[in-house]
């Protein structure tokens, strides 16, 4: 862990998860139920397969009725709601144990910091300036963008991510809690820190190969702060 972590010059990370649990209290469930009551507004609830219409994962609904070929204009009104919904969840969202801490000491330590996420980067900023972490980021912010297809598993976050840093992607590393994060780290070339907090993401991350997992950024934070000797 010390090695992975000192060698990494810039660190991106993950913000649902990794970061807070932006879906703590405005929840998950309910803005994809939004979603599906904006669909059927928008006259595309046709669009809706049956894993959608039972699917808690707003990105995925997302997701799945911009793959199905709607109408002009619908994917934009859908996204636009859920960056909405996201951005009033940033107000509730629960700061995940250490992160801030994390963010602080890599920054402080000369490390570049930035954020690549499935999210809108208008929440992960409303977020950042809530919790007085904005400063350590400077910016760096790379969240969805209006083409949807560019969602992780995608590495297109990651990449903008990457070069706002200036970093390479050798001497980087990429913190996140999905195996999609894990996918989109691999495609861009840059070096991959699994966070698990419970059983099954720590059983998806070993089902993809991942060589490096945590339960707790109080593991990372450790490895950075703590003294070396000899």
């Amino acid at each position: 862990m010390r090695e992975l972590i000192s060698n990494a010059r810039c660190v991106l990370f993950d913000f649902d998860g990794p970061v807070c649990r932006l879906f703590a209290v405005h929840t998950a469930e309910s803005i994809a139920h939004r979603l599906r009551e904006l669909a059927a507004e928008l006259s595309v609830t046709s669009l809706l397969t049956p894993e959608l219409r039972a699917s808690p994962d707003p990105h995925q609904v997302l997701r799945g009725i911009a793959r199905r070929n709607p109408p002009p204009g619908v994917v934009h009104g859908l996204e636009e709601a859920l960056t909405r919904e996201e951005v009033s969840a940033a107000a509730s969202a629960h700061p995940t144990p250490y992160a801030a801490a994390l963010i602080a000491a890599l920054s402080t330590r000369g490390r570049q910091v930035a954020i690549a996420t499935n999210n809108s980067p208008r929440a992960a900023d409303a977020y950042l300036r809530r919790h007085d972490l904005a400063g350590y980021v400077g910016g760096r912010v790379h969240g969805r963008t209006g083409d949807v297809a560019l969602l992780k598993p995608h590495p297109d976050s990651v990449l903008r991510a990457l070069a706002s840093t200036g970093g390479e992607p050798h001497s980087s590393l990429m913190i996140g809690d999905s195996t999609a994060d894990q996918a989109a780290a691999r495609a861009a070339g840059v070096p991959f820190l699994g966070y698990a907090p419970d059983e099954a993401a720590a059983a998806a991350f070993a089902a993809e190969g991942a060589r490096h997992v945590v339960r707790s950024l109080e593991q990372v934070l450790t490895a950075l702060i703590a003294p070396t000797f000899g």
